[in-house]
């Protein structure tokens, strides 16, 4: 019997890695990702740049996760910081629903607060209706200034939504936000960054204190210097330092399951029983190839 642990990284910015990162992944065991739209480092200054952005997200990106054996999901919003641009803001909430129902989108995210200022507020309040609207599930991003106070307006703007707390991811969290989040009822996400946000024995510790239950690790890797296998990594450190194994697989891996399946669109028939790679296939005439050999499987044996 194989008992390697397969894992989830349900929020990582694959647009910014290689297709290196999708080999060293699978290997680790990562078997699914979810990749939230955000900022892409320089501010986008018009409408068509959000809209390409977003449909290589349903588009291009599954097709590349696939050739590794990766299910590739996204989340699709009008992220906190270019909330601030109000005109590109509203034309990009026109855009939102045009993206909503695609077949990997299983929740709006990532939203919330950066500097928590006025326009920051009116589009995240404009996009919870809109999942109000949708039936959706929705991914937080909390503020990496004046954390606690952010975390816990983002969770008081939800109930004022109306927003069911079990709809609702609250993302970046660290041991200052855990017990608030968790207290209302919300999941709490933590991102595993090299020296910033929450660390992978840090994170140990929390699962340690509080248990596993409502509570998911990410990556959020990105452009910046991150770490695509951040999850497998803290899933590794939690068994070496007595983590239950119960606990590592609900922290990295079922609880994202168990959350964003409620999407309807996320199951795990699609990794289990998965398509063969096939990497002479092509998106658009393009192949992830580059003069290699293509990895070509009969049939998948998981």
């Amino acid at each position: 019997m194989n008992d390697k642990l397969m894992i989830i990284d349900p929020h990582v910015h694959m647009t910014s890695r290689t297709t290196d990162d999708y080999e060293a992944m699978a290997a680790a065991g990562v078997v699914a990702v979810i990749e939230p739209s955000f900022w892409l480092g320089q501010a986008r200054t018009q409408v068509g740049s959000f809209q390409d952005y977003f449909s290589s997200l349903v588009g291009w990106e599954p097709f590349r996760a696939s050739q590794f054996g990766i299910k590739h999901y996204c989340t699709i919003g009008l992220n906190s910081k270019e909330a601030n641009n109000v005109p590109l803001a509203e034309e990009v909430m026109e855009l939102l629903p045009l993206y909503l129902h695609k077949e990997n989108v299983v929740a709006i995210g990532e939203i919330g607060y950066d500097d928590q200022t006025k326009a920051e507020d009116r589009f995240f309040r404009e996009q919870l209706e809109l999942a109000k609207a949708f039936n959706m599930m929705v991914q937080v991003h909390t503020p990496h200034r004046d954390k606690k106070a952010g975390t816990i307006t983002s969770m008081e703007v939800c109930l004022e939504h109306g927003i069911d707390p079990g709809m609702v991811v609250i993302d970046h969290n660290n041991e200052e936000t855990v017990k608030d989040v968790l207290d209302r009822g919300f999941i709490a996400a933590f991102t595993i960054y090299p020296k910033t946000k929450m660390g992978n024995q840090r994170m140990v510790e929390v699962v340690r204190k509080f248990g596993s239950d409502n509570i998911i690790v990410d990556s959020s890797a990105d452009w910046g210097v991150s770490d695509p296998l951040a999850v497998p990594k803290t899933a590794n450190l939690m068994l070496q330092n007595g983590i239950p194994r119960e606990d590592v697989v609900k922290t990295c891996y079922q609880n994202a399951l168990d959350f964003f399946g409620r999407s309807g669109k996320m199951n795990e028939e699609h990794w289990l029983t998965p398509e063969a790679i096939d990497q002479r296939k092509l998106y658009d005439d393009n192949s992830v190839l580059r003069g290699q050999e293509p990895k070509v499987e009969d049939n998948k044996i998981v």
